[in-house]
């Protein structure tokens, strides 16, 4: 029976909560006895379905409020106060598992829901909410999880935080006595929320009577296996392996409640899942991420949505590998990899090397499909592993020192990797990071190395492989790497290539450059040299630290190319300046081999006209390009020194034309500055540059959202990157989408702009940032003299000189012009100015105090 009350007793003026969503039912469970729910309720008519969200201990379902107000078109959300809990009915007996998902069916009974339904649980909701969805699979569209367990993996004990609750003499003092498990579980968030949002939490919880339930559902939870309730969590558990719904996993990894290990164990019990991790967020999810209600109501609106109808074209499979190229020069004992004062290896001992290794690696347990996190200096032990990896059928996952430890610890976390194959400072690093998967030692010190849990070396199981049967390694729609971003622009996202895309962009590369087996390669930037074995090219890496490609010297190129013979040389902007301040004491005989490299390539930031020109007093035989990509799509475009010559000034970079297979379009700049027309290749349209081909990754590594947001439409990748194509199909790169300055009077790209600023006599860089709410931003300039000292130093106004010439040149109104000392770039190319900082900087000053830069970041003068 149900009947329809007031709300009596339940504030109206929490924060974002609209109080006509709330109702009071009345509900007989399955005793007869009578019970008063309390509910949040859209009441949608007719609707096509319902999202039916239950919350966790001790929150209520003010949790959903966010979801209640962005509810998907159509659709009609419920979120309930579970008995005991919010504003429903206070017990005199605690409730069990079985007692609670048998409630919540009752509920829905009532409510005359029939289905679709979306279950949407958090915390100890997801189980319950689990439970529901299997006892209801008639009415089940699909399922959403944020932060929650339905078991305990083999071995855990449980989260320890709610083990110390669950203590019989201290459950009663922290979770019913006092509100310290109610005012806990609301601290877990970072950075704190409001405190009327706390409030709002604590609200339904303000004495010990109307927290006996909190107390009750902390007792509960099925530790042991003779709890009451252990029966039906398994039940529950393991009942779930057979859902063919739809399921969307939204996680915070900064959760001290449930870790990655729960993760893992609901990624395998719901293999379709997609996953979204909000980097920073913790325990409340639903709070620390409140995108998070953007997320399912795009998740849901894609349900019965058709396939996409003009997916990213997919290269032909040939029967070629990752490792085919080795295979095909097993027997020629030229040089392959050259360790720069170290050793060489032959083409025929890699490939050997290879085959026995992956073999090896396979009886020692690495599986198809399985996560191979390398942690190794670039050697040639790096470039076995990672071929090895791939004919034993594994994934490499390569995440960038530059990142720093806290980096490198969330990036790697979240690719869940199975193995970790580190010399002794990556297996440290390793256990620094508490990274999951089994230990494999690179290099010697094997006592050291056990002592780090390694219990296999490549050397050892190099020497197993010839008695070890032969992987069948990947296939070609396989996937066969994980590589993060340099988070230049945000925390760094893991991006999945299959083995079929990889070798697109191998081939891709091949083509557009000429490269043949009598080309040599030297990498500046470590993860281009792996590239060499699949492109059967010798290469070599520089005496450089990777992770400050500003260090690598004239002297050290010189050393890598003398010792691979080298004809072909990529290396990033800040690479080349050093390369060209450091040349003028190299002697004649070591600037010999230089002369034989015929090509140059440099990316990773935009490379001025000059400082290539300035290159050819190092390397003068060689044709210097700039391929235009990302970690997502790598190249684009190309041009030569020629072609940039050719193109002139412009607004923007000219990074050239689009390769042969490669589709280049724009989304047009709305007013405020985002990218949302249709796709278009008009002459002098500015937008987003969004591409498509065979080379473009498969997804986004446990980031869902990220994804379906920058795939639109299907089978296209929006690069992040704003630009236009001119009358000759070049593109033209202006600036970052995010760094757009929203005027009152439209739009504004940077880059342009900072370009015409630089070409002023006595100006060695400039920023172009917007100050001020989107729509109504003003813009400023800062810029750093050639004479400025190369530190950091407080932001002061520029002379009237000086100004004056900066407004003239910028060609568009200027609120303010600052000088600096330098600009905050980014750690990995040390080459991107970090406009969002130097905005933040320039606010501060403009408001009366502030520095501009980082000591995190890098600077560029």
């Amino acid at each position: 029976m149900v009947t329809a009350a007031p709300t009596p007793g339940v504030p109206t003026d929490l924060p974002g909560l609209d109080p006509a969503w709330s109702r009071r039912l009345r509900v007989a469970d399955r005793t007869g006895a009578e019970h008063d729910w309390h509910v949040l309720d859209t009441g949608t008519a007719d609707p096509v379905g319902t999202l039916l969200c239950v919350h966790g201990n001790p929150t209520w379902s003010y949790l959903w409020r966010r979801l209640l107000a962005g509810a998907p078109p159509g659709w009609r959300v419920v979120a309930v106060d579970q008995l005991g809990m919010g504003w429903s009915q206070r017990l005199s007996a605690a409730r069990t598992l079985r007692q609670r998902v048998d409630d919540l069916g009752d509920l829905t009974a009532a409510l005359g829901l029939t289905g679709p339904v979306v279950t949407v649980g958090h915390d100890w909701g997801g189980v319950i909410s689990l439970g529901w969805a299997l006892a209801h699979r008639e009415q089940l569209r699909g399922i959403v999880l944020a932060n929650t367990a339905v078991a305990m993996p083999e071995g855990d004990l449980g989260p320890a935080l709610i083990r110390l609750a669950h203590a019989p003499g201290v459950r009663a003092a922290v979770t019913v006595g006092t509100p310290v498990f109610v005012r806990a579980t609301t601290a877990l968030s970072w950075p704190p929320l409001p405190a009327g949002v706390r409030r709002a939490f604590a609200a339904p919880y303000r004495s010990a009577a109307r927290r006996r339930s909190v107390g009750d559902f902390v007792a509960d939870i099925p530790f042991a296996p003779g709890h009451p309730s252990r029966p039906v969590q398994e039940s529950i558990a393991e009942g779930i392996r057979s859902l063919d719904v739809p399921a969307l996993l939204l996680w915070g990894p900064r959760d001290p409640v449930f870790g990655e290990r729960y993760l893992a164990d609901l990624r395998t019990r719901l293999p379709q899942a997609r996953l979204h991790r909000y980097e920073g967020a913790s325990h409340l999810l639903p709070e620390d991420a409140p995108q998070y209600a953007d997320a399912v109501g795009q998740w849901v609106a894609d349900l019965d949505r058709a396939a996409p109808a003009d997916p990213a074209p997919s290269a032909v499979d040939d029967g070629r590998r990752l490792w085919s190229a080795l295979a095909d020069r097993a027997g020629d004992d030229s040089p392959a990899v050259v360790e720069v004062g170290g050793g060489t290896v032959s083409w025929a001992a890699l490939a050997r090397r290879v085959e026995d290794l992956a073999a090896g690696l396979a009886a020692a347990g690495v599986r198809p499909g399985h996560r191979v996190a390398l942690l190794v200096e670039p050697s040639a032990d790096l470039t076995a592993a990672v071929y090895a990896v791939w004919r034993a059928g594994g994934v490499i996952v390569v995440a960038d020192k530059g990142l720093g430890l806290a980096g490198m610890r969330r990036a790697l976390r979240s690719a869940a990797p199975d193995h970790v194959i580190g010399g002794l400072p990556g297996l440290t690093a390793a256990r620094l990071m508490r990274l999951p998967g089994a230990r494999i030692a690179a290099g010697g010190a094997r006592a050291a190395a056990r002592a780090l849990g390694a219990g296999h070396d490549l050397a050892g199981l190099e020497r197993r492989g010839p008695s070890a049967p032969a992987p069948a390694g990947l296939g070609p729609d396989d996937d066969c790497a994980v590589l993060f971003t340099s988070g230049a622009t945000g925390p760094a996202k893991g991006v999945v290539y299959t083995q079929r895309q990889a070798l697109a962009q191998l081939q891709l590369v091949r083509s557009t450059y000429g490269l043949t087996a009598g080309d040599r390669f030297v990498a500046a930037f470590a993860p281009f040299a792996l590239l060499g074995p699949g492109l059967g090219i010798a290469s070599a890496v520089p005496d450089i630290d990777v992770t400050a490609p500003g260090s690598l010297t004239a002297a050290a190129l010189a050393d890598a190319v003398a010792a691979v013979g080298a004809t072909v040389v990529f290396a990033s902007p800040a690479a080349l300046r050093r390369v060209v301040t450091t040349a003028g004491d190299l002697p004649d005989e070591r600037r010999a081999p230089l002369a034989g490299v015929r090509l140059l390539m440099s990316a990773g930031a935009p490379v001025p006209a000059a400082l290539l020109r300035a290159v050819r007093a190092v390397l003068p035989a060689a044709d210097p390009h700039t391929p235009y990509g990302m970690t997502e799509v790598l190249p684009v475009t190309d041009v030569s020194l020629a072609g940039i010559e050719a193109a002139g000034d412009g607004e923007g970079v000219c990074v050239g034309r689009p390769l042969p297979g490669v589709e280049v379009r724009l989304s047009p700049l709305s007013a405020d500055g985002a990218a949302d027309g249709p796709l278009t290749d008009e002459p002098g349209c500015t937008g987003e540059v969004c591409v498509r081909a065979a080379h473009v990754k498969d997804r986004y590594d446990a980031l869902w959202a990220t994804e379906r947001a920058t795939a639109r439409p299907p089978g296209w990748h929006r690069t992040g990157d704003v630009g236009h194509l001119d009358d000759d199909g070049r593109l033209w790169i202006e600036g970052r989408l995010p760094h757009v300055v929203a005027t009152a009077a439209g739009p504004v790209t940077p880059v342009g702009i900072e370009q015409r600023v630089e070409r002023l006599p006595g100006v060695a860089a400039a920023a172009a940032v917007g100050v001020g709410p989107a729509g109504a931003q003003v813009l400023a300039v800062v810029v750093v003299p050639s004479s400025a000292p190369a530190r950091r130093a407080a932001l002061r106004p520029a002379s009237s000189e000086l100004a004056d010439a900066v407004r003239a040149a910028a060609g568009t109104e200027l609120a303010a012009v600052l000088v600096a000392g330098a600009l905050p770039v980014d750690i990995r190319h040390q080459s991107k100015v970090d406009r969002r900082e130097v905005a933040r900087q320039v606010a501060r000053a403009l408001a009366g105090s502030g520095t501009l830069g980082s000591s995190r970041r890098r600077s560029r003068r």
